[in-house]
């Protein structure tokens, strides 16, 4: 299933937030969206979601959820978001209490994504016994639980430090290399950018508008931390940003 933005605009009263997108997220492939603070992108995000409707324009899903999908779009946050009570497991069991399944089929459910994202033996534990990492490990294998079309994450490593970001951005290569899935990744950091894109979408400042869709070509199981390329195209988005960043880090202060 892809998703697109047909001409959206988006406004908060007075306030125009996002102007005049059209956008394609394909199957198969992570889309990064970037642009200075405050340009609408987790707004767009939620858009995609169906947690807030457009001002103008249409969210389309084209085409089908895959085969055994239980709910086509689900979110990753960069505070976890997990009940402190229940253990690994009945974390990632939550999002599947509301469908038809049997014990059984629930439980296989569970053990597959712990073991994909490796945290089987950490099943019992409760998330007050992780780290930053697990517990973003254990958000990732909840989504991954229901199989969904597209997954939503907003800024889901920003809240780690830098070396758990790069540990869980090689997990994110591995699970997509494994097993293909769909993503919208709204980040400030440029780095987990162009290693996870295969997209990269540029907003102006607000209003978002588009600026720039930058395709990277690069397998992701062949990006690596300090490759040149990788830098090259960082510096580019980065070129693409510097004043109108600049620019609306004063707005912000003077609000």
């Amino acid at each position: 299933m892809d998703l697109r933005l047909d001409h959206v605009s988006h406004h908060y009263g007075d306030t125009e937030v996002l102007r005049d997108i059209t956008l394609d997220i394909p199957s198969g492939q992570i889309v990064c969206i970037v642009g200075p603070s405050g340009c609408g992108k987790s707004t767009l995000l939620r858009m995609l979601g169906g947690l807030e409707q457009p001002t103008t324009g249409r969210v389309l899903q084209v085409g089908s959820p895959p085969k055994g999908c239980l709910n086509p779009l689900t979110y990753i946050f960069q505070d976890f978001a997990l009940l402190p009570w229940r253990s690994v497991a009945g974390n990632v069991g939550l999002v599947l209490e509301d469908h038809a399944l049997e014990a059984a089929a629930r439980k296989r459910i569970i053990d597959d994504v712990l073991a994909r994202t490796k945290l089987t033996e950490f099943a019992a534990a409760l998330p007050k016994q992780l780290s930053g990492g697990m517990k973003q490990r254990v958000a990732i294998a909840r989504a991954l639980a229901v199989n969904p079309a597209v997954m939503l994450m907003d800024e889901p490593l920003s809240a780690l430090d830098s070396q758990t970001r790069e540990l869980l951005m090689d997990d994110l290569i591995s699970f997509w290399t494994r097993q293909p899935f769909t993503a919208v990744y709204v980040t400030h950091n440029l780095a987990e950018a162009v290693r996870l894109g295969h997209k990269i979408v540029v907003l102006s400042r607000r209003p978002g508008q588009i600026r720039e869709v930058v395709d990277l070509a690069t397998p992701l199981a062949e990006r690596a931390y300090g490759d040149a390329e990788l830098e090259k195209q960082q510096q580019h988005l980065w070129g693409l940003m510097r004043e109108e960043a600049a620019a609306a880090d004063a707005e912000l202060v003077h609000v």
